[in-house]
């Protein structure tokens, strides 16, 4: 590779020559542009090597009228603001791509984009790793994993095999036109599910929603969205999640200017909830019976941050408005007071089935020793357990912020302190070494 501070953005036809580098980072979204900003300060030689372009999976692996689940002042990075959006506005998905873009070019990124990267092996008999690339062979002293956390679509071993079906993960859904005329069942009410769920059904189409346990923060509460009360409250800060809410999705939305997600309302609205998906048989599917208990953890959770931002305000003696509104409850209506529990998928016209499951991880092609049994990431706070390995991105990877733009770029100056600190006794010269060297 002979041009390191290539910085645009694109792939390119150029050879990767072998060579050398002190810390190389894999990925060139968030968490990658973050980790370059930070090493590049400490004066930490680096390469980012992205397979695509930067951000791409904002640009190709999301629908089509997405936009950020946080306001434009708080998802971003400290030293670049969107600066032709209203702050309290939610930038779209082409948007954000185009603010690491532009926060990438600010300081000069060593960016190389359409760059796989293949394996990574520790060497044996020197120190560091060599990483083998679509475009030639590098040797570097420490590897970051900065490829983030929707690596893989996740759709489950329940999923029907009927060809009479168009299925498709939520990763691959753009708009409504992609889907085949009928009804649609979407699986996962987090917040990917719910706002295909109500693209879907504002298009005129049927839509069944399957809904398990989810918190539903309000979008915004007393002139101030969730994400201020999560922060003055210390709840960003939480370094891991509940006990027993390991799984939990969260369902909140900046649609449509951002508002509060209300699984009632949507009911009211015309979609039909239904409980988890449990099976598949005979062209039927099978629900559990949870979908009022569901509905209701959703709401205590609701409740319990309004309590606590009322609590806040009464404590501070802040002048913010008060709003009893916010606790308005839909009646339920009848899909969750009479659930359906069994669905004819071509008697009620269903014919495509959304799954908003999630992602996993693919770290096959780091060969090192970070993971445990079940292939999870061992580290602490992106630290990982193989001297020189690093893990930017993830979920929980140093608190609940880890999740949002603004908390990456936090935990990308933990990890590059790590490594700069480890440098500088990498560096280190006893008295006998210095004599000999003078």
């Amino acid at each position: 590779m002979t041009d390191l501070n290539q910085s645009a953005f694109q792939p390119t036809e150029k050879p990767v020559e072998t060579t050398e580098i002190d810390t190389l980072i894999v990925g060139a979204g968030q968490a990658g542009v973050a980790m370059s900003e930070h090493l590049g300060k400490l004066g930490v030689p680096h390469l980012v090597l992205e397979r695509k372009r930067i951000a791409e999976a904002w640009r190709t692996g999301r629908w089509d009228s997405l936009v950020a689940n946080g306001p434009a002042w708080h998802d971003r990075f400290p030293g670049l603001e969107f600066e032709d959006l209203d702050p309290d506005a939610f930038p779209s998905k082409e948007r954000i791509a185009a603010y690491f873009e532009d926060y990438a070019r600010k300081f000069d990124a060593p960016i190389r984009a359409g760059v796989e990267v293949r394996k990574v092996t520790r060497n044996a008999d020197r120190p560091g790793f060599t990483v083998e690339t679509s475009e030639g062979v590098i040797q570097a002293n420490r590897v970051v994993a900065a490829t983030g956390p929707f690596q893989q679509p996740v759709i489950p071993a329940i999923a029907p095999q009927d060809d009479r079906l168009m299925q498709i993960h939520s990763a691959d859904y753009r708009n409504p036109r992609q889907l085949p005329a009928g009804a649609a069942l979407v699986v996962g009410a987090g917040s990917s599910g719910v706002q295909i769920a109500d693209e879907l059904q504002r298009a005129g189409r049927q839509v069944y929603l399957s809904v398990g346990p989810h918190d539903r923060p309000p979008r915004s509460y007393r002139n101030r969205d969730f994400v201020w009360w999560l922060g003055v409250l210390g709840l960003w800060d939480q370094e891991a999640a509940q006990p027993g809410k390991e799984h939990v999705t969260i369902a909140v939305s900046g649609a449509h200017g951002g508002h509060t997600i209300d699984f009632r309302n949507l009911a009211h609205q015309g979609i039909t909830l239904v409980g988890v998906t449990q099976s598949f048989k005979d062209g039927v599917v099978t629900f559990q019976a949870d979908l009022a208990d569901n509905i209701a953890r959703g709401d205590e959770n609701y409740l319990s941050l309004l309590d606590a931002a009322d609590a806040y305000v009464e404590r501070n003696h802040l002048d913010l408005p008060e709003e009893p509104e916010a606790r308005f409850k839909y009646p339920d209506p009848p899909c969750v007071t009479e659930p359906i529990l069994e669905l004819d998928l071509a008697k009620a016209g269903v014919t495509s089935i959304i799954w908003a499951t999630g992602y996993s991880v693919d770290f096959s092609w780091l060969d090192v020793n970070a993971f445990d049994a079940k292939g999870k990431p061992q580290h602490q706070r992106g630290v990982s357990s193989e001297p020189g390995v690093y893990f930017v991105g993830l979920p929980w990877l140093s608190r609940r912020g880890s999740t949002f733009i603004w908390g990456v770029w936090h935990d990308a100056k933990h990890v590059a302190d790590h490594i700069a600190t480890q440098r500088k006794y990498s560096a280190y010269r006893d008295a006998a070494q210095r004599q000999a060297n003078d």
